[in-house]
């Protein structure tokens, strides 16, 4: 493993460092917006009926293609993490620093709250649904799921992104991570909302003011993303290739 970096206080101030927070708070705001939008969407046009396949389908289609724009346009300035998650596997992976990370994660997390409040002040204030258990599903089966989900998104984030040896394949990371996001909704989407960012969990929980299980949706993901990079890392990660850069990731 690499060495995991805690950074200088003076990060804090860094102007590169502060512009890559408000890319990260830029990106979030575009992908919770167009992913908690389409759910919306889907509420007014179903007179808030129950949930459906379509819908499902509506939920998997919007992130995917949401978090594949928020990724690209962050990526030469912040990476493009989206997700406190992908942040706290790029830290557990030594290409971040903690102080860079904390940044990142309050820039995440205002991201989505900003979004979720512009979405109930342009919706004539609909509330944007928290994340919540589906019937008969446990806690202890939603933390699986956000586990292994979270698991496949960072491990995506590696393979194409992170990796020295990438070559031609970093091209596609941005709708890799996309694609894996949208499979993942239509696999989990059901039980449990299929979060694997906190920081979306995040948004609606504070402006909707609904805390209920929300420790899974923080828990899960980074448990995922921590064992996917610490993997990756150990295992996959040729030793001799220089660690890269935060800003290429």
């Amino acid at each position: 493993m690499p060495r995991i970096a805690i950074g200088s206080p003076a990060e804090f101030g860094h102007a590169d460092t502060l512009k890559a927070a408000l890319a990260e708070f830029i990106s979030v705001l575009i992908f919770v917006f167009a992913g908690e939008g389409s759910g919306m969407a889907f509420n007014k046009l179903t007179d808030d009926g129950s949930a459906t396949p379509a819908g499902l389908v509506q939920a998997s289609l919007a992130h995917g293609f949401a978090l594949f724009v928020a990724v690209s346009v962050g990526a030469n300035i912040s990476g493009g993490h989206v997700n406190p998650a992908v942040t706290f596997g790029a830290f557990v992976g030594g290409n971040i620093t903690l102080i860079r990370s904390v940044l990142y994660w309050i820039a995440q997390c205002l991201g989505s709250v900003v979004a979720c409040l512009l979405l109930k002040f342009a919706t004539g204030g609909l509330e944007t649904s928290p994340f919540s258990l589906s019937s008969g599903v446990s806690v202890w089966n939603a933390l699986v799921f956000e586990i292994v989900m979270t698991f496949g998104l960072v491990y995506t984030v590696y393979a194409t992104a992170v990796d020295p040896k990438k070559g031609n394949i970093g091209i596609i990371a941005p709708i890799a991570i996309g694609l894996i996001v949208g499979a993942n909704i239509l696999a989990g989407g059901a039980f449990d909302g299929a979060s694997m960012n906190p920081a979306v969990s995040f948004g609606p929980a504070v402006v909707s003011w609904s805390w209920s299980s929300h420790w899974v949706y923080w828990l899960g993901p980074f448990l995922g993303a921590g064992i996917a990079a610490a993997v990756y890392q150990v295992f996959l990660t040729d030793s001799t290739h220089e660690r890269i850069p935060t800003a290429d990731f």
